[in-house]
């Protein structure tokens, strides 16, 4: 979208009152809050431009109501709230750098802290499947994959009301010869293995269940609402037993809280069972949006930790590089260890970050530490 360069102009007094944009429709709202709002949309795909990662992606949904702590999309909802209330008030940006579609104006004005809204008012992109398939131009992804779900889960509870993840799958299903990933912690997809299976049969397809810890009391702290552990690993054997390329996302893989050896074992033992193709981890990400609710978090429940993630997070969303390359040998000794292919995991690793994984030094395990 183009920019309007507003330096040495002289600002007028408009010739008529400005109306005010309709509020967006609210489809539904739970008793606990959350609301769902109707959101048409006039392009679905976000570029790899867009977003500097290498390849396309689609979010049928903006925000999500799993609220796990941790979530880095926080920021991805804050910025579509901003930049729509922006047009409401006239003006037009580019989406270079921090993309969720181009949207149509308008959205009222959210009384939420950003951290808050994120889970408690959902975009629905109501035409996202229209949209898809009069847009869709399988040449310009230019042999990059498409992945769904890289900001909020295609299979949240929303999903199972108004079934856009599935009329996405449906309309992908017209084409042939795509990459196509999916991510998410729900059990609902196997709901469309029906559908992925014959997808698999036109596409490569992979689908990455996430899973940050077997530890289901665990989990329930850092995922508030998120299918419990054992629920997923029925999901992804379920997924594997019926022939589609399924494995376990281990993210984010949380720094003095998830990453010790025992309870990546647990996972990658778990995984096997499932009957996964691969493992690939991924360390925390924390963004400004999702600080303000995971630093409070970390000072209720490990408040050891939370002086130390303010001081190594200040200034940046990433580990450092030293806490990635020991969190790197570990769990590629693990993987070692109970049989999944380091090739294999190293390409969907690949898909999912559109870039190759840096080689970590083969050399012995290093304590992966915060700091």
């Amino acid at each position: 979208m183009e920019q309007i360069e507003l330096s040495g102009l002289v600002s007028q007094l408009p010739l008529r009152p400005r109306s005010p944009a309709a509020p967006l429709p609210v489809l539904d709202q739970r008793n606990r809050g959350t609301k769902f709002i109707g959101l048409s949309v006039n392009s679905v795909l976000n570029t790899p431009a867009s977003t500097g990662m290498g390849f396309w992606s689609i979010n049928p949904y903006v925000g999500c109501e799993f609220g796990c702590t941790y979530c880095y999309a926080r920021d991805t909802h804050r910025w579509t709230m901003e930049r729509a209330e922006r047009r409401n008030d006239g003006t037009r940006e580019g989406n270079e750098g921090r993309t969720e579609s181009s949207l149509v104006p308008s959205f009222p004005h959210s009384t939420l802290p950003p951290e808050e809204a994120f889970e408690r008012e959902i975009l629905v992109k109501t035409d996202v499947a229209e949209v898809l398939a009069r847009t869709l131009n399988p040449a310009r992804l230019a042999g990059h994959s498409l992945v769904i779900g890289t900001a909020t889960d295609p299979y949240q509870p929303a999903e199972r009301q108004f079934r856009l993840t599935r009329r996405i799958l449906e309309v992908l299903r017209s084409y042939h010869g795509l990459s196509i990933g999916i991510i998410t912690k729900s059990s609902l997809v196997t709901r469309d293995l029906d559908l992925l299976q014959d997808l698999s049969k036109r596409h490569e397809v992979t689908v990455n269940i996430s899973l940050a810890t077997a530890d289901a009391r665990l989990a329930r702290l850092l995922e508030l609402r998120s299918p419990v552990p054992s629920a997923r690993l029925r999901a992804l054997h379920r997924l594997t037993e019926g022939g589609v390329h399924a494995g376990l996302l281990v993210a984010p893989i949380i720094p003095g809280v998830t990453d010790d050896w025992a309870g990546l074992a647990r996972l990658m033992e778990a995984a096997k069972e499932a009957g996964a193709r691969y493992v690939v981890g991924s360390a925390l990400r924390l963004g400004p949006a999702a600080r303000h609710r995971f630093l409070p978090f970390l000072t209720k429940e490990f408040p050891a930790l939370a002086e130390r993630y303010r001081r190594h997070y200040a200034g940046k969303d990433h580990v450092s590089q030293s806490y990635q390359d020991a969190l790197n040998r570990r769990l590629r000794l693990l993987k070692q260890t109970y049989g999944f292919s380091i090739e294999e995991g190293m390409r969907r690793r690949r898909q999912l970050e559109g870039r190759a994984p840096r080689r970590e030094m083969e050399t012995g395990d290093e304590q992966a530490v915060l700091l």
